[in-house]
């Protein structure tokens, strides 16, 4: 929002500088961004009335002219072609100083010039410099330009937050200054203006989206009379610019009072106004020369001919208003924020009007706004005007606002007086009530932003002062906090991936849909009502998939060896979960952790042959981060991995996660060369760390005894591990499998399991008959638990 300090202080003028009245806007929650001037430094310019033009004798572009600026005539070289005796420019004098250039007296192709006649461009004001910039006939000759001109004037431009539709006019800005300073608020009047005839036009409101829609009919209007100076440079310093006198006075009032308005040509009007929703089909051609097709969410002003308008949003080209226009009639309504919003953008422009319907605007200033305008158009374009028409259907209704005197002093943090904050509401103008030490406060009809108490201790805080409110740091007492043995922090747990040539990525909760299908099986994935791409529309029930797309992007850029892992949150359904303050209903979202490997295991070296990462590698990765946990693997199938090389996780028994190689399926599909290992886990299995548990080491010799065993092919290798684990003699510390054959040689439907077996005493060397009868134990148990035998 810009607005000139000129036209901001005809409304309310306090005793502050700029810089001043900048801060305290800022400071107030009207932020500043920025304070310009209109126009670079110069001086030396003045106005000047040519007297007469000639043809320049040496050169086709240029004339010579004759220019009175307050003195004797001075001879001018100009190469404008709009130049023309009789009308009023300005003139750089010889020593001006212009933006970049000071003025000389010089000879232009043999011909002296004693200054020159400016453009826009060369004040700095505009980027124009077609031709001269033309000053008001009425201008005393010989005058400072720049005071003529108002160039010291110094735009604000506001970076307004979205509740403050209020201020969005010199009107509602001036409120704030007022409010805040003290000065009088003054100039806001709009005096009624006498109907001259009884001309008018009929309305109708079909839908309650308007609340209110005020008219007036002018006729016998001057359409094509020139908008005058001082509006031009108004609108122009706002960031508007002139189009025709009509529509440059519906701006001005909105940009004044906030009030947007419509102007339409009379004549081109087809039957009564009226204001419903859209028909499907239905279509319009808008002023920015858009056709737009409509339906029946979207709210349309029409007459009998069809839709003329989308209301609250932009006026149809059919009944707009033009040079040749006589008789117009004026629209000044108003329509909800919930029939306006969004309905701009679904046809992707957006408007000064929608801007503001969106955010609320005024319900109580139709009238003011008809009457402002009325004036002007008879002031600039003459006309007769007709009554005012005032039709009424719905207005909002204005809930009073409760706030508790110690509660704003709590939030405030300042032991704000009640008489304070009462006199903060009356400069605000907010009515109010007192019940006790509680303030009931009826918003006005322009404020839509007071809606619960924390909005008026929040008027309270920033009228009072931010700066006022004293910085205090946070006082808590300092307390060790024990840290958990037992728990191990997901920061622990990064730092073990970090440590074991992961890398650590982020990524979107919601995916695609194929992910779900592909990753997780998941066929009904929860979908988001309004995704923010239309390809992630969904939540992810797995990690899988967006570790998939990490080591795609970044095969896809020639990284030969890539490690990733990420720690987030899935969602499941579950009928089972309540609403919560990180929770929805029917939706559980654990923590999970997963990591992937691509490319060569190792980092290219001379120590060791390349080769591809595998699931054993990955596996052993998983086993340093559940360390000192020991976990449990069960071949078993999952959508996402390779049915051959997959594994559940299990700790003490329970399901914790997967581990194996991604489906070959999937790896075609997803176009990566090389196979790729992951594995995913429940996060809250990671956080478990158990105490250690002390045990004696020995000081003697261990003495080992290597058994090959034939067993059935069908028997897993990890269930003669738990059998030698529950029965194996006292001095048995560890048994390792450490060769697997099956093939020649052997008994149809055997294998041959070769275990190492680690032997040792905290008290004593054992000798071999010890070990022996130890290791002919072990042949016992296997071969009574599972038919094992010797292989000879």
């Amino acid at each position: 929002m810009q607005i000139p300090e000129s036209w901001l202080r005809a409304f309310v003028d306090p005793a502050l500088s700029t810089e001043e009245l900048a801060h305290l806007l800022t400071m107030s929650g009207l932020e500043v961004e920025s304070c310009a001037p209109v126009a670079a430094p110069f001086s030396g310019v003045v106005v000047a009335r040519v007297l007469s033009v000639e043809r320049h004798p040496d050169a086709d572009k240029l004339s010579v002219c004759r220019v009175d600026a307050g003195g004797a005539p001075l001879q001018i070289v100009c190469g404008a072609p709009n130049v023309r005796a009789g009308m009023k420019a300005p003139l750089a004098r010889v020593g001006a100083k212009l933006p970049g250039i000071e003025i000389r007296a010089a000879k232009l192709r043999g011909v002296d010039s004693q200054g020159m006649l400016c453009s826009a461009r060369e004040l700095g004001l505009s980027e124009d410099h077609s031709g001269l910039l033309e000053i008001d006939p009425a201008a005393p000759v010989g005058g400072d330009v720049r005071a003529l001109l108002e160039l010291d004037d110094q735009v604000l431009t506001l970076k307004l937050t979205p509740n403050r539709a209020d201020c969005l006019s010199v009107l509602g800005v001036a409120r704030e200054v007022a409010a805040l300073t003290g000065a009088r608020l003054a100039g806001h009047e709009a005096p009624a203006v006498a109907a001259a005839s009884d001309a008018r036009h009929p309305v109708r409101i079909t839908h309650p989206g308007c609340g209110r829609f005020a008219g007036r009919v002018i006729r016998g209007v001057d359409a094509a009379a020139p908008t005058p100076e001082w509006m031009k440079r108004r609108l122009e310093r706002a960031g508007q610019r002139s189009i025709s006198a009509l529509v440059d006075v519906t701006n001005y009032v909105m940009l004044e009072l906030g009030r947007p308005l419509h102007v339409y040509d009379l004549d081109k009007l087809r039957g009564p106004i009226d204001v419903r929703w859209g028909r499907k089909g239905e279509r319009v051609l808008l002023l920015n020369e858009q056709e737009v097709e409509v339906d029946e969410s979207v709210l349309c002003i029409t007459d009998d001919s069809g839709v003329i308008g989308l209301a609250g949003i932009m006026g149809g080209d059919s009944t707009k208003a033009d040079s040749a226009t006589r008789n117009v009639f004026l629209e000044s309504a108003f329509f909800f924020p919930e029939a306006v919003a969004g309905r701009a953008r679904r046809y992707n422009f957006t408007s000064d009007a929608s801007h503001r319907f969106e955010r609320g605007v005024d319900f109580d200033n139709n009238v003011a706004g008809i009457e402002r305008a009325t004036r002007l158009i008879l002031e600039i374009c003459g006309g007769a005007p007709g009554p005012t028409e005032d039709l009424v259907a719905r207005l909002p209704e204005r809930r009073p606002v409760r706030m508790r005197v110690a509660r704003a002093q709590k939030v405030i943090g300042v032991a704000i007086a009640a008489e304070e904050m009462a006199a903060v509401f009356t400069r605000l103008a907010l009515p109010f009530e007192w019940e006790g030490e509680t303030f009931v406060v009826t918003p006005p009809s322009y404020r839509f932003d007071l809606e619960i108490e924390e909005d008026l201790i929040e008027e309270v805080a920033r009228v009072h002062g931010f700066e006022k409110i004293p910085a205090h740091p946070p006082r808590a007492p300092a307390r060790m906090s024990a840290v958990p043995e037992a728990r191990r922090s997901l920061h622990a747990v990064r730092e073990r991936l970090a440590a074991c040539d992961y890398q650590e990525v982020v990524n979107f909760s919601f995916v695609e849909p194929q992910w779900e299908a592909d990753f997780a099986g998941e066929a009904q994935p929860i979908r988001l009502l309004n995704p923010i791409a239309s390809q992630l529309s969904v939540m992810r029930s797995s990690l899988i998939g967006s570790l998939v797309a990490n080591l795609r992007y970044n095969a896809a850029r020639k990284q030969p060896r890539i490690r990733a892992f990420e720690v987030g949150r899935v969602f499941l359904r579950d009928p089972a979960e309540k609403d919560g303050p990180l929770a929805v209903a029917g939706i559980r979202q654990p923590l999970r952790v997963a990591a992937a490997a691509y490319g060569a295991a190792l980092d290219e070296q001379w120590g060791s042959a390349p080769r591809p990462v595998d699931f054993f590698d990955v596996k052993s990765d998983l086993e340093a981060l559940l360390w000192p946990r020991v976990p449990r693997f069960e071949a078993a199938a999952h959508p996402a991995l390779h049915p051959g090389r997959s594994a559940r996780v299990l700790l003490d028994g329970e399901p914790a996660g997967w581990v194996g190689e991604l489906h070959p399926a999937w790896q075609q599909k997803y176009e990566l060369a090389q196979p790729v290992a992951l594995f995913e886990l429940e996060a809250a299995s990671l956080e478990v760390a158990p105490l250690p548990r002390p045990s004696e080491p020995s000081k003697f010799p261990p003495v080992v005894r290597d058994i090959a065993l034939l067993v059935d092919a069908g028997i897993p290798v990890q269930a003669l591990l738990d059998a030698i684990g529950a029965q194996k003699p006292a001095i048995v510390r560890d048994v390792t499998l450490f060769d697997l054959y099956q093939g020649k040689n052997l008994p149809e439907g055997r294998k041959s399991l070769a275990f190492r077996v680690v032997m040792q005493h905290t008290a004593r060397t054992l000798t071999d008959a010890e070990a022996d009868a130890a290791r002919d134990a072990l042949v016992e148990l296997l071969a009574r638990r599972f038919s094992a035998t010797l292989r000879s």
